[in-house]
Parts: C-alpha cells; structure tokens; sequence
C-alpha cells in the first residue's frame, strides 16, 4: 500500500483548541478509516511543521480524500507527499535509461 507523508500545521482555531488534540488525533484516525487509509505514525515537531503524519492509503484520491476532509474540519492545514519505500526507489531507478 502506498505510504504518504502529511506536513501538518495548525490553523488559528486549531492553536486556540489546542488542548483538545489528544481527542482530535483519535477523532482523525477514525476519519481516515472512513475515506478508506490509515494514519500509520504520527510526531509532533518543532519547527515550521506543527506535525508529521505517515498515512497509508490505496491510492492518491484516497489519500488525497483524507487530507480534505481533515482539512475540512478547520485545525490543520497539510502538505502531502508521496513516499516511496526502498523497493520502490530501487524499481523506480532500476528503470532509467
């Protein structure tokens, strides 16, 4: 299954809520398995980033769909990469001309 990585930043009203994340991470993990992924790991983080997700989801509008709707909620905005495990990389690579 394919893994993503979320760069994670709280909005003003996630910040002013901020007490409430314990509650939100269980209230998000639930929300991804509806849309059909999984939040794998995630850290909190210093720096420009408040958080970092690992998600694995089926596919890109999958994983796509979980980050709009936990965007949707308004704490958290995101970034969203595809990561490509060694595997992947060695595949990727192995296929150049």
């Amino acid at each position: 299954m394919p893994t993503y990585v979320s760069l994670v930043r709280f909005t003003d009203q996630g910040m002013r809520n901020v007490k409430d994340v314990p509650k939100r991470i269980g209230s998000a993990e639930k929300l991804f398995e509806q849309v059909g992924a999984r939040l794998s790991q995630l850290y909190l983080t210093m720096g420009r980033y408040d958080y970092v997700a690992i998600i694995d989801a089926p596919d890109d509008e999958t994983a796509t769909k979980a980050a709009l709707a936990l965007s949707s909620l308004g704490n958290v905005r995101t970034e969203t990469l595809r990561a490509y495990a060694r595997a992947e990389i060695d595949k990727i690579i192995g296929g150049l001309p």
